[in-house]
């Protein structure tokens, strides 16, 4: 038994495991790194201790240090959410050695299942249906090489610990030897990075699969039941971005057949606590074990929305020796839920990682929504960890209802200061494919390959210029700007991106601002303004808008666009840059861990060049042309900034 429970994680999910905890009358402890002092998780508990620096390393990953805030604040019991030291049957061991409760499975299960390797040995020696591959414990080239060669394409290449979809890769051409070993290096760095262990393992890839998995628990009393499935099949580079419960088509008789399959594979090994067992439903409606996950996990909402269970409660009373709240024949469904991650990325260049401060947020309440998050009022989302910022749950009778709530919320979320893929998600929600749904996990990579990014036009330009305006007239006085004698004209330069818009704004007071913009006009009146949100009236029509504004420079979230803004009415015309596309900077916070490029050599267009690591992903960067290398403006190991010039290139004369 215990009163005390320390979270060993950060973000949304602290929050979330604080919340139960304090309902069930347990006492609560935060620990946090430098990056996150002023987090929500580290305010909403009783108790908040400092880990270390920003890096997970220095804080979240380092074990010895959690076990020194247990015993410093006397936490009985410690839960580990998701990520970090969650999998960690190392974590576990230790906390066993410190007397310390781990809310969670055995080392001795995590070492049998959170291992992909090991899981899947295990599954296919009980008779758990498995793919072809190879799981075995060497790991050189040769003889990775070798494997994939009889397995066959297209082959996954993964990483044997961990998961998120980080050290995983496609091939598509197991005789390219020079091609596979370069995706089994790039594969077991990424693995390294992200979860300290570089084994991999190979398995045949099936075309038009899906990505189901089942939500299983275990007590003490060796009892276990499974809680129904997640459809997991939309994915973008192997990362789930929605989530739905229950799966779509899926019947009573497969729900049943992959729930014995789930159980059998964790009573085997005298499974404790909360798991997931990860399946791929092929077209033909058999099903393959992929993996388990020997933790709570990210989706677990959806779960929780067509139980009606909190999945927390049962994780805690579990690790109190309780047995299963509920029996199999006990547990029902009802209704269905889709889960969104809306996250700190552009997610229509390339999913750069956003890394800087949040200036302010809004996301929506309402029925059958239920947002979880870990934002404070101006949040810093830090470079160091997960981009995801927050998560969307709706809830609905059935699939549809569900899913429109869904994009009412999201159309009425807002983040200023950061690009999130807000608008990359509504997409997705709104697609065809998902609609029908006629899910598969390569369905959103082939659909969104299309899609394109909503764009500030004339209106959003009108009604940021306005604000300008508006703003400006609450500084300086009404006198300043407007005129009782007749009105007035104002010439206004706005800058987004990399397009300029030309206004001029016609106003006299008690009036509504004309905005004339190339050949487009607008009537535009502020009804209200608390500094943030904003009310309009647009040519007529009642309209909300979030705003913020510093000097020069603004974000504006109006008509389901947002995008930063600069006034440049007083600032002279931009010169081209006479490099054109050779000069390729840093699109995000990260360290440089890769630089295949000297100066002198010549490059192809879409060569490989170099790779940055942010947010626990590396992303890979080819040369946009072909040319030779002039200037190198970083070097491996280094850590790099938006903007930061990282490669210029001199194009080949035409």
């Amino acid at each position: 038994m215990f009163d005390t429970l320390l979270i060993a994680n950060r973000g949304e999910i602290a929050c979330r495991v604080i919340r139960t905890a304090r309902a069930m009358g347990l006492r609560t402890v935060a620990v946090y790194s430098d990056a996150d002092r002023d987090a929500r998780h580290a305010q909403l508990a009783d108790t908040a201790l400092r880990l270390g620096a920003g890096p997970a390393r220095d804080s979240y990953l380092n074990i010895e240090r959690v076990i020194d805030a247990c015993r410093r604040s006397g936490a009985g019991a410690v839960h580990p959410g998701y990520g970090f030291l969650s999998e960690n049957a190392d974590f576990a061991r230790a906390c066993r050695e410190a007397g310390i409760v781990f809310v969670g499975p055995t080392p001795e299960a995590i070492d049998a299942l959170g291992h992909k390797a090991a899981a899947k040995q295990l599954a296919e020696r009980i008779g758990v249906p498995c793919l072809p591959g190879y799981s075995g414990a060497a790991q050189d080239n040769q003889t990775l090489l070798r494997e994939a060669r009889r397995i066959g394409a297209p082959l996954m290449i993964k990483a044997s610990a961990g998961g998120g979809g980080r050290g995983m890769r496609r091939c598509d051409d197991v005789g390219d030897t020079a091609s596979v070993t370069q995706l089994i290096e790039s594969a077991r760095a990424e693995a390294l990075a992200s979860f300290g262990n570089a084994a991999l393992l190979l398995e045949r890839l099936v075309e038009q699969a899906r990505h189901v998995e089942l939500q299983v628990f275990g007590d003490t009393q060796g009892s276990a039941v499974h809680l129904g499935e997640r459809d997991c099949s939309t994915q973008r580079r192997n990362q789930k971005i929605l989530e739905e419960a229950p799966a779509p088509g899926v019947s009573a008789e497969l729900r049943e057949r992959m729930g014995a399959a789930a159980v059998k594979l964790v009573r085997e090994v005298g499974y404790v606590g909360a798991g997931t067992v990860e399946f791929l439903l092929t077209p033909d409606g058999e099903f393959h074990f992929l993996e388990m996950n020997t933790r709570l996990q990210v989706e677990h909402p959806v779960t929780e929305a067509i139980t009606g269970l909190d999945l927390v409660e049962w994780q805690l009373r579990i690790a109190r020796g309780e047995p299963l709240p509920l029996a199999q024949q006990q547990i029902r469904w009802q209704g269905h839920a889709i889960e969104a991650r809306l996250c700190a990325e552009d997610a229509f260049n390339g999913f750069a990682p956003q890394a800087g401060r949040v200036l302010h947020w809004s996301v929506p309440a309402g029925e059958g929504i239920r947002i979880d998050h870990g934002l404070v009022a101006q949040p810093e989302i830090a470079p160091y960890y997960d981009s995801m910022i927050a998560k969307l749950i709706a809830y609905g009778a059935d699939r549809d209802q569900a899913r429109g709530r869904l994009l009412r919320a999201l159309a009425g979320s807002a983040v200023l200061g950061l690009r999130t893929n807000r608008d990359y998600l509504m997409q997705a929600l709104s697609a065809p494919a998902f609609a029908k749904p006629e899910l598969a996990t390569r369905w959103l990579g082939e659909a969104s390959a299309a899609w394109l990014p909503r764009l500030p036009d004339a209106r959003w330009a009108a009604v940021a210029a306005t604000l300008l305006l508006h703003r400006r007239s609450r500084v300086f006085g009404p006198l300043a700007l407007f005129s009782s004698s007749g009105r007035r004209d104002t010439p206004l330069r706005l800058a987004v991106d990399d397009k300029l818009f030309e206004l001029r704004l016609s106003y006299r007071s008690g009036e509504p601002v004309r905005v004339s913009v190339a050949d487009a006009q607008f009537d535009i009146e502020v009804r209200s303004d608390d500094g943030h949100q904003v009310q309009l009236i647009v040519d007529g029509a009642h309209d909300a808008a979030l705003c913020w504004l510093q000097g020069h420079d603004g974000w504006l979230d109006a008509g389901g666009i947002c995008a930063a803004f600069v006034d440049r009415s007083q600032a002279p015309p931009e010169v081209d840059d006479p490099e054109g596309h050779g000069l390729i900077a840093s699109r995000m916070h990260g360290q440089l861990v890769k630089l295949a490029v000297e100066v002198g050599q010549r490059v192809r267009k879409g060569e490989f060049m170099l790779a940055i690591e942010a947010m626990k992903m590396e992303h890979r960067i080819e040369a946009p042309l072909d040319g030779t290398v002039v200037e190198l403006g970083a070097s491996a190991g280094t850590q790099v900034s938006p903007g930061k010039l990282l490669v210029r290139i001199e194009a080949d004369a035409a």
